[in-house]
């Protein structure tokens, strides 16, 4: 192609979709430099509109909207929405001359894929969870290619169509025992004792945060574990004031966490919800984990994707409902037993592919010629 190749990437709502969109972006840029120019395109009013030009990249916005799980007025809006949004995808994708269009989930992706596959124009979806989102379900019939991270998907889609790439994940995820010893000295931990990562996402997991209140008295009391507690930002204040008074000997504690190489790499285990890139990520650095699956997702997506590791015990899993009082139970009978530790470190390792976002590219590339 003797000019530049166009791509639009749509999908957003949520981190899981728009990150992974966001690294097949950078995979384009590193193999094709000025010859790629990138669409991204998401839905008027989420967290896309706001993070992709952060990021450099440009991005139109669709008026599209999904149905409540209640019957509210805001349903009745929904089919003018969903027209209004064809209409204006179909003005997209014609007026940047796409090449090819690309979907990772979210509202935005069907209006997106549906014009450019009535315009001729090919389409690839990439698929985060082990249990597909119903936006690729309907988008599977007509696509080219269908990019997964988890075996047995042909339960969704045409089997013939199906690659298995994994999730792509921005940055750069890998195993490097070299850093234990940093990453003790730089969240104040001691050599020794064994580490447990509890990480709840940016604005945090009431689930988890509850867990840490419920046990951390024991936890310091005891001397036998230490923690890295990550509070999110939305319970920052409140675990603040909980921690007010009370010992935090061997517990490191923040919102945020800027260095998550170095906290996996000082954990000896990780207790965190089991959404698509966390699962990626943790595949990719090997440590061994219990997912508490969120019970606010869509199909219970998270316990499924949970499950698919459990099944190779490659992880454990503790249900939303048991998690406060049962999870250091189990992170304790894990750690009295480092042959059962090793093994899941070993399991969980084989279903790293660290890669993914390339292959992505290559399924792009390889639709665009035609193959």
């Amino acid at each position: 192609m003797d000019r530049k190749l166009k791509v639009i990437l749509s999908g957003g709502g949520t981190g899981g979709h728009i990150y992974p969109a966001v690294a097949v972006a950078e995979a384009l840029k590193r193999r094709l430099g000025d010859g790629v120019e990138i669409l991204f395109v998401g839905a008027e009013g989420k967290m896309e509109m706001e993070k992709i030009p952060e990021l450099g990249y440009r991005i139109e916005g669709l008026p599209v909207a999904g149905l409540q799980r209640r019957l509210t007025p805001k349903n009745l809006a929904v089919p003018f929405k969903v027209v209004r949004s064809v209409l204006r995808a179909r003005r997209i994708v014609k007026k940047f001359g796409a090449d090819v269009a690309v979907g990772f989930g979210g509202y935005a992706s069907a209006p997106v894929l549906w014009s450019a596959q009535r315009m001729g124009i090919p389409t690839l979806i990439q698929e985060q969870n082990s249990y597909a989102g119903m936006t690729n379900k309907m988008l599977s019939s007509r696509v080219r290619r269908i990019c997964v991270a988890y075996e047995g998907m042909e339960r969704f889609f045409p089997k013939e169509k199906i690659v298995l790439t994994g999730n792509p994940l921005r940055g750069r995820f890998w195993r490097n025992p070299d850093l234990r010893a940093e990453a003790l000295r730089h969240f104040g931990l001691e050599e020794g004792k064994p580490v447990t990562l509890v990480v709840g996402g940016s604005l945090g997991t009431r689930t988890l945060n509850e867990m840490m209140k419920a046990n951390v008295d024991r936890i310091v009391a005891e001397g036998k574990i230490q923690v890295i507690w990550q509070t999110g930002k939305y319970y920052e204040r409140e675990m603040t004031e909980f921690m007010q008074g009370r010992s935090d000997r061997g517990i490191w504690r923040g919102a945020f966490i800027d260095r998550m190489d170095l906290a996996y790499a000082a954990a000896d285990i990780v207790v965190a919800r089991a959404g698509a890139c966390t699962v990626s990520e943790l595949c990719l650095i090997g440590r061994p984990t219990i997912f508490v699956p969120s019970p606010n997702v869509a199909e219970d997506h998270q316990t499924k994707n949970a499950m698919a590791l459990v099944g190779k015990q490659a992880a454990r899993m503790i249900p939303d409902r048991d998690a406060v009082n049962g999870v250091f139970p189990v992170v304790e009978e894990l750690l009295a037993d480092p042959k059962q530790l090793a093994e899941m470190e070993r399991n969980i390792l084989t279903l790293g592919i660290g890669d993914s976002a390339d292959r992505v590219v290559n399924e792009v590339m390889d639709v665009v010629n035609g193959k």
